[in-house]
């Protein structure tokens, strides 16, 4: 199985290669070290790719923008400051730091969603099961009291009868917006982004 390059492999990444460059090691050599000593064979390839382009008269900065979904704008302008300034050491440590942090938040975050998520994935399949399965038995037995039904026993029926003629759009639609979700959530950046800035506004 393929392994995933996740947050925390860029952050260790940026670490690794400011101790290197800070110790005095010439920064090809460093990456060749960084890759060679990573367990991910996936971040391996990674860094291996970064260091060829260096070799081929690339800039750092120019390297990991080629490789937008691991490096956001924002990394590589930090890393060009640092290549233009001098400090590239520096503004590495203060990357790592804070993708270090920003994933400390993100997991928070997960764990106090998890409960909320579980419970509204639960009340929706108890609905969908009453609405299919149970509202049906008692349509018959509404119809026969002869009177006029209230609205909100009305609107349950024809709730009822929606999800019993369209679930299998119902199932399609969730199935479809999930794989959307899931797609963009691994190949784009910018909704990664708007995604934690979301969930930081939860309550």
């Amino acid at each position: 199985r393929k392994q995933k390059i996740r947050p925390v492999d860029i952050a260790i990444f940026s670490r690794q290669l400011a101790t290197m460059i800070g110790a005095g090691v010439p920064l090809v050599q460093a990456l060749d070290i960084v890759a060679r000593g990573n367990d991910n064979f996936a971040m391996r390839e990674l860094i291996l790719s970064i260091r060829a382009s260096i070799e081929g008269g690339s800039s750092l900065s120019e390297a990991l923008a080629a490789h937008p979904v691991q490096f956001d704008d924002l990394f590589v302008n930090l890393v060009g400051a640092g290549e233009k300034s001098g400090a590239l050491e520096t503004l590495l440590d203060k990357i790592a730091t804070y993708k270090e942090k920003a994933e400390a938040i993100k997991a928070k975050v997960r764990k106090a969603l998890t409960y909320p998520t579980v419970v509204t994935i639960v009340a929706f399949v108890v609905t969908g099961i009453l609405l299919y399965f149970v509202v049906p038995q008692f349509e018959g037995l509404f119809g026969s009291f002869g009177a006029d039904l209230p609205a909100f026993t009305r609107l349950v029926i024809n709730l009822s009868e929606f999800v019993r003629t369209w679930w299998w759009a119902i199932l399609g639609s969730i199935g479809a917006i999930a794989a959307v979700l899931r797609y963009f959530n691994r190949t784009s950046p910018k909704f990664r982004r708007r995604r934690d800035q979301l969930l930081l506004r939860v309550p």
